[in-house]
C-alpha cells in the first residue's frame, strides 16, 4: 500500500532552485535513507513532504488516514510538562486521561461516592483507551534511550540539548507512525542505543524515510537509497554501501554516452560546414535535420562531486618521542558520581585510541585528563613525551568566536596569512566565495566542524585530541578525514561513536563502563567482536539459570534414580587393565541422541567427534529449554490477563467504604501488570533467540 507519493516536486529562494523535478513515492514497510552533500536540500524535502513549506511546483500526496511522525534535527520541544507527558503527546486522548486520572486519585482521598465513582469510572476509560499499555511500551522505549524510571517525573525544561534530542526520538517512536521522517536520528547517541534503534526501526512496519551521516545505520536499517541532486532524483533499491558502488559505475557509463554524442555531434557538424556549399549539399542538409531531432544527452550530475573537494592535510611537524603519553592512577567524578578511577594507560607514537562507552560515561572527561585540560579536582598523572605538538578538537566547537567571519577566525591563529592567502586556504574546506566573510554564527553545524578542523590543521600537530570530529560532517568529508587520520605520522585519541569512522581510523579502543575503563589491544572492530562473544555467553548462562531454576524441583526425584544407575557408568568406563585408560563404549544414546564410536583415525579425531557431539546435545537442550519456557510464558501470560480482567472489574465496584481494601487490591493489580509485562518481555526475547537460531540452522 502505497503511503506517500512525491511528484515532479520542485523548491527555491528566488531565482536559484534547490532541486527539482523529484518523483519517488513510499509504500507501508519500504525503509528508504534519503543522501546528498550538506546544504543540497535534504531537510528541505522533509519540511515539504510534513506540510512545513510549499513547494513551488508539484504535489505531495499522504494517504487518507495515515499517521506521520516527523523527528527534526532542531529538536523543538515545548518546555512544558514532565518527560512522560512528553512521550505520551503523540496520544492526546491518553495523556488528558492521565491527567483527569490523577487529579481523580487525589480527589478519592475524600471517600465521597461522588469522587470514588469518578476515579473508577477513569480508570476504566484508561484501560479500555490503552494507557497501561501505552505507558509500558513508552517505559522500554525510554530506557532504552537512556531515561531512567527516576527521570519520567523531570520538567522538559531542565533537560540538556542531547537530552532533548533523544527525548524527541522517543516521542516520535511511540507514535509507531505509518510513515517515519527521520532527520539525523543518531546524533547525541551513543553506539548501544545506535544499535537498539537498528533494530527497533527494521521492525517497524511503517514506511521510514531516513537522512543520517552514519554509513552503518544507514547500512543496517535502509535497504533502499535516493540521491537528492540539484537537477537529478535517483533511487537505488541497495543499502548505502552498494550504491556508493553502482552509482560510480552508472556515472562512468552515463559519462561516456555523453562524450560519444558530443563526439558524435562534433564530426558532423565539421562535415556539414564543410560540404554544406559543396557537392554533398542534400547530405549536409540530411544530417542537419538529423542533428536537429537529437536528443541531447546531458553529462550526469555528480553531486558528491563538490562534498569531495575537502582536503585535510596535516602541516608537517616533528617527530616526538616513542612514548607520547604515561597516564597513572586518572580518576574524575562528575555530580558526586564517580566517572571511573585508578586508570592506567600508556600511549606510543603512531597510536590511533579510540575511547568508546556510553553516553555521561566519562569519555570528553577522560580525553581532556589525557590532554592535560582536565579539572583541579580530577585525580592522576599524566606525563608527558618529548618533543609534543598538540591540538585539541572541541565536539562544542568552542574554539570558535560567533561574531568573526571565516576569513578572521583563520586570521586569529596565522596573522601572517593575508585576506587571499586565507580565502584561498579555506577553499580546501568547501568554503568558497563569499562564504569566508560570512559571519561564524550563521554557519550550519557542518560548516562550523569544518572550519575548527581548518583552524585545528593550520600549524604543525604530532599529538590530536579530537572530540566527536565527524559530528555534523557530511559522508565525503568524514571519509577524507578518514584518509587523513590513517596516514597521519604522529599519535591520535579521539572520542566517536561512528562505527565506520571507528573501524578505518583505530588501532587500539578504550572503553569506557559503568565507573570501569578496559583497555583492547586491537581496533573497534575486534572491540565489537569482543563485546558479542561476552553478550553470547551471558544469553547462554542465563538460560542455563533459567533451565536450572526450571529443573531444581525434579531433581530430588531424579537423585535416587541416578544414584543407582551410577554403579553401571562406573562399570561401563571402568579403568582397562591394558592401557589404564577408559574403554569406550560402543555407543552412549541420551535423549534419542547416538554418538558412534571412533572409526580409527585416532584419539584426537575421537575426541574432537565427542566433543562436537556435546556441544550439539548441550544447544538441542538449551533450544529445548526455550521451547518449554516459551509455552510456559504464553500460559502465564493468558492467565495473568485473565486475573487482570477480573481484579480490573473488581476495582470498579463499591469498597463500602473499606478504603485499606481498595488501596490493597489497586497495588497487586499493579504488582501483576508488571509481572504480567516482565513475561512479555522475556516472552518475547526468547522467540527472537529461536527464530534467529531457527534461521540460522537454515
Amino acid at each position: 500500500m502505497t503511503v506517500l507519493q512525491v511528484a515532479d516536486l520542485s523548491f527555491g529562494y528566488g531565482a536559484d532552485k534547490l532541486f527539482q523535478g523529484i518523483t519517488f513515492s513510499l509504500e507501508l514497510g519500504q525503509r528508504a535513507a534519503l543522501v546528498a552533500p550538506n546544504g543540497a536540500g535534504k531537510s528541505t524535502l522533509l519540511r515539504l513532504i510534513a506540510r512545513e513549506l510549499t513547494p513551488d511546483t508539484g504535489s505531495v500526496v499522504i494517504r487518507k488516514g495515515i499517521r506521520i511522525a516527523y523527528f527534526r534535527q532542531s529538536h523543538e520541544l515545548q518546555a512544558e510538562g514532565n518527560v512522560l507527558d512528553a512521550f505520551l503527546s503523540g496520544f492526546s486522548e491518553v495523556l488528558e486521561l492521565r491527567h483527569a486520572l490523577t487529579a481523580a486519585q487525589l480527589a478519592a482521598a475524600s471517600g465521597s461516592e461522588a469522587d470514588l465513582a469518578r476515579l473508577s469510572d477513569l480508570t476504566d476509560r484508561y484501560h479500555i483507551a490503552g494507557g497501561d499499555d501505552l505507558e509500558r511500551r513508552v517505559e522500554i522505549i525510554a530506557a532504552h534511550l537512556g531515561f531512567r524510571p527516576a527521570d519520567m517525573d523531570r520538567p522538559v525544561a531542565s533537560l540538556s540539548g542531547g537530552e532533548r534530542g533523544r527525548l524527541q526520538l522517543g516521542v516520535v517512536l511511540a507514535i509507531e507512525p505509518d510513515l517515519l521522517l527521520l532527520d539525523e536520528p543518531t546524533n547525541h547517541l551513543d553506539i548501544e542505543t545506535i544499535t537498539w534503534l537498528e533494530k527497533h526501526l527494521a521492525g517497524l512496519g511503517g514506511a521510514l524515510l531516513c537522512i543520517s551521516h552514519d554509513r552503518a545505520f544507514l547500512d543496517a536499517v535502509c535497504p533502499n537509497t535516493m540521491e537528492l541532486g540539484q537537477r537529478s532524483f535517483r533511487v537505488y533499491p541497495l543499502k548505502y554501501s552498494d550504491y556508493a558502488v553502482a552509482r560510480e559505475e552508472d556515472l562512468a557509463r552515463e559519462r561516456e554516452l555523453a562524450e560519444r554524442q558530443e563526439a558524435f555531434v562534433a564530426k558532423t557538424e565539421e562535415f556539414i560546414r564543410r560540404n554544406i556549399a559543396g557537392q554533398k549539399t542534400k547530405q549536409a542538409q540530411s544530417r542537419r535535420k538529423m542533428l536537429d531531432k537529437l536528443e541531447a544527452i546531458d553529462r550526469p550530475e555528480d553531486v558528491w562531486a563538490t562534498a569531495e573537494k575537502v582536503r585535510f592535510r596535516f602541516a608537517p611537524a616533528p617527530r616526538s618521542g616513542d612514548i607520547v603519553l604515561d597516564a597513572r592512577g586518572l580518576g574524575a567524578a562528575r555530580g558526586g558520581r564517580t566517572l571511573f578511577s585508578g586508570v592506567d594507560l600508556l600511549i606510543r607514537r603512531g597510536d590511533r585510541v579510540g575511547i568508546v562507552g556510553p553516553n555521561g560515561t566519562g569519555k570528553s572527561t577522560l580525553l581532556k585528563l589525557l590532554a592535560g585540560v582536565g579539572a583541579p579536582e580530577d585525580d592522576g598523572e599524566v606525563k608527558r613525551g618529548t618533543n609534543l605538538c598538540q591540538g585539541y578538537f572541541d565536539q562544542h566547537l568552542g574554539t570558535l568566536d560567533p561574531s568573526r567571519t571565516a576569513v578572521e577566525e583563520i586570521r586569529s591563529v596565522r596573522a601572517d596569512m593575508n585576506v587571499d592567502a586565507t580565502r584561498q586556504y579555506l577553499s580546501r574546506f568547501r568554503f568558497y566565495g563569499d562564504d569566508a566573510l560570512r559571519k561564524v554564527q550563521g554557519f550550519s553545524g557542518g560548516e562550523r566542524s569544518r572550519l575548527a578542523l581548518g583552524k585545528l590543521l593550520l600549524e604543525p600537530r604530532n599529538l590530536l585530541f579530537l572530540d566527536e570530529p565527524t559530528n555534523h560532517l557530511d559522508i565525503p568529508a568524514a571519509e577524507i578525514l578518514e584518509e587523513a587520520l590513517t596516514g597521519f605520522e604522529g599519535t591520535v585519541v579521539l572520542v566517536s561513536h561512528d562505527r565506520r569512522f571507528l573501524e578505518r581510523v583505530t588501532t587500539r579502543i578504550v572503553a569506557v563502563r559503568e565507573g570501569h575503563v578496559d583497555v583492547y589491544p586491537g581496533g573497534f572492530r575486534d572491540y565489537r567482536d569482543n563485546l558479542e562473544k561476552l553478550a553470547a555467553e551471558q544469553a547462554a548462562r542465563e538460560a542455563e539459570e533459567r533451565g536450572a531454576a526450571q529443573r531444581g524441583p525434579a531433581r530430588g526425584a531424579r537423585q535416587n534414580g541416578a544414584a543407582a544407575a551410577a554403579p553401571r557408568d562406573e562399570a561401563r568406563s571402568a579403568p582397562d587393565d591394558r592401557g589404564g585408560g577408559a574403554k569406550p563404549a560402543r555407543a552412549v544414546r541420551r535423549s534419542g541422541a547416538t554418538m558412534p564410536p571412533p572409526d580409527g583415525g585416532g584419539a584426537e579425531d575421537a575426541a574432537a567427534r565427542r566433543r562436537a557431539f556435546e556441544s550439539d546435545k548441550a544447544a538441542a537442550r538449551a533450544a529445548e529449554r526455550k521451547r518449554k519456557r516459551v509455552k510456559e510464558l504464553e500460559v502465564e501470560i493468558a492467565e495473568g490477563e485473565s486475573q487482570l480482567a477480573a481484579m480490573r472489574e473488581a476495582l470498579k465496584k463499591d469498597p463500602g467504604g473499606d478504603w485499606a481494601k481498595l488501596a490493597e487490591a489497586a497495588r497487586k493489580e499493579q504488582a501483576l501488570a508488571k509481572r504480567v509485562d516482565a513475561a512479555m518481555t522475556e516472552w518475547m526475547a526468547l522467540s527472537e533467540e529461536l527464530g534467529a537460531a531457527a534461521g540460522g540452522g537454515a
